[in-house]
């Protein structure tokens, strides 16, 4: 058998499709079809059929899928027993994968404890969307991903929520732009210029409601996936910003910014996302134990 041909078919079927395979493979739809095409007629069996445009697994992918799935598996675990050695002891790689929806501020104190373990660890991390990680973590190319939702069961990947801990959120501005202020908060919003997270953070769609619960109309003159762009307007008095409270005195210090009011009613949650369902990552639990017994706390 040729394993690369089978490895195409298990990226494809926990992908979902050709297309997003191609993606994760960095290879043609075209060159994918072909190759997985092979491997159905080494086995002699279908392993995919068409149902309308959705592509779906057989009754020979599924049983395909399975052993695959065992595998690539112990292959990782091969791949870890026999990894580089430092000063005698194994090094841990630990992969972890950050939603760019979560603040880096937030993803550095979160991982920070998982260097502190008492074995040597090598800290790989990337950042991307959300479902993108989700998928590296399916096919076992990470240990965790950091977010701030959960997974969703409607997205057919195996793994487990681990809730870290959630943060109320607290509003800044410039120093100047305090002093145009009218009223007490949250009335002093009508109107001024406000910075926004990207539609996909997930205190976005909570802001929104929050709004007209409250009968606010501030002025929306930017959006921003990347927080800290958006923290460096707000510096330089472009606009109001939000960020999570855990990250108040770190936000005033950094930018010279004021804090002008609370709400908490808006809530940003995080996630550990693995697929163990009871962790046992020397990482892992590190990570959990310090956000939730010292990083997150209420005002």
């Amino acid at each position: 058998m040729n394993f690369k041909h089978l490895y195409y078919f298990w990226v494809t079927a926990k992908a979902g499709g050709i297309m997003r395979a191609g993606e994760q493979l960095h290879t043609t739809p075209q060159t994918l079809s072909g190759q997985i095409k092979l491997l159905e007629e080494w086995l002699g069996r279908k392993l995919f059929q068409k149902n309308g445009r959705q592509l779906e697994l057989t009754e020979d992918g599924r049983l395909a899928l399975d052993y695959a799935e065992k595998i690539f598996t112990l292959g990782a675990e091969l791949e870890a027993a026999v990894r580089q050695s430092h000063g005698g002891k194994r090094v841990l790689d630990f992969r972890v994968g950050v939603a760019d929806s979560v603040a880096k501020s937030v993803a550095y104190r979160l991982l920070e404890p998982a260097l502190a373990v008492p074995e040597p660890v090598k800290l790989i991390c990337s950042e991307g969307k959300f479902a993108d990680l989700l998928a590296q973590l399916a096919l076992h190319r990470l240990d965790l991903v950091i977010a701030d939702e959960p997974l969703s069961r409607r997205i057919s990947v195996k793994a487990f929520n681990h809730p870290l801990g959630q943060s109320t959120i607290s509003f800044f501005c410039a120093p100047g732009l305090k002093r145009r202020l009218q009223g007490e908060f949250p009335r002093c919003l009508n109107g001024m210029p406000m910075l926004l997270q990207g539609a996909a953070a997930s205190v976005r769609q909570q802001f929104e409601g929050w709004l007209v619960r409250h009968q606010l109309h501030p002025l929306i003159i930017g959006e921003f996936d990347d927080v800290a762009l958006m923290k460096a307007f707000g510096r330089e008095g472009s606009g109001i910003f939000m960020a999570p409270f855990v990250l108040e005195a770190e936000t005033i210090e950094q930018f010279g910014v004021e804090l002008i009011g609370r709400s908490d009613e808006l809530v940003e949650e995080f996630y550990a996302i693995s697929v163990e369902r009871r962790v046992t990552h020397p990482c892992v639990v590190a990570i959990t134990d310090a956000a939730r017994g010292q990083l997150f706390v209420t005002p």
